[in-house]
């Protein structure tokens, strides 16, 4: 498929994005601990791997390069032999535990634009011994795999980085079979806090691109065809912005 060239400023959005996260792969790589977001939200626990439950036998560096805002892989409920998508997997902590998760009969394609983190998390994968997944490269806007393909689709605080959300939830419902399901990590601003003051406090936790309201996430969802959409808030993670568990199913 031929994806539509983006315009100039989601192209900007997009190369802070691919530079910024470059540079902590590479930190990770080099087996240092990396954080996005202020120090005192990552020793909060409202990002990384303090989410998790079920990591001790992964890698340490899947671990390690864990940026995340939730875990989206308990949100999904997943089940043995499914085929799960992971938009922006970085590391690769939550295709790890999803491939553990499907089981040998499922799979799990982990999507991501920079190719540090797919070095790092292939590496992950051969480490772990996981041969049900797959790294692709791509942008979240136009993803790499034909019409319903997926049986699920995760996230985790990736989509808040995009300049163009719309794109990804059509993307995201084109990719789902019927009866699909959603289970993303995310953040989201108050509904009453203007586009400015949600650009600004979120350059404190990551979000290059700033973050929905609720209300925007759930009309997003639903604008592109979603059904069942719940956004359940979580932790503040600065004033005005806070972590959300986000479910949805393509009827």
């Amino acid at each position: 498929m031929t994806a539509a060239r983006p315009p100039a400023d989601h192209e900007r959005t997009q190369a802070a994005v691919r530079t910024r996260y470059a540079g902590l792969a590479r930190a990770a790589q080099a087996g240092e601990t990396v954080q996005d977001c202020d120090p005192d939200e990552f020793t909060a626990g409202c990002f990384g791997p303090a989410g998790y439950l079920d990591i001790s036998e992964l890698p340490d560096g899947a671990v390690r390069a864990s940026l995340g805002c939730g875990n989206p892989v308990a949100a999904a409920a997943l089940r043995p032999g499914e085929t799960v998508l992971d938009l922006g997997s970085g590391g690769g902590i939550d295709v790890l535990l999803s491939a553990r998760r499907v089981g040998p009969g499922g799979r799990v394609y982990g999507l991501d634009m920079t190719d540090e983190m797919l070095d790092l998390s292939r590496a992950n994968a051969r480490q772990a011994g996981a041969d049900n997944v797959e790294f692709l490269r791509g942008r979240i806007e136009a993803v790499p795999l034909p019409d319903q393909a997926v049986d699920v689709i995760i996230s985790n605080c990736v989509i808040n980085l995009s300049a163009d959300k719309a794109a990804v939830f059509a993307e995201s419902f084109r990719v789902l079979r019927p009866g699909g399901r959603l289970g993303i990590s995310d953040v989201i601003a108050d509904d009453d806090l203007p586009p400015a003051e949600r650009i600004e406090r979120g350059r404190r936790v990551g979000c290059i691109a700033g973050a929905l309201s609720r209300a925007e996430y759930r009309d997003a969802l639903a604008g592109a065809g979603f059904t069942h959409i719940s956004v359940t808030q979580g932790q503040q993670v600065t004033d005005g912005l806070h972590s959300a568990l986000v479910r949805a199913t393509r009827p």
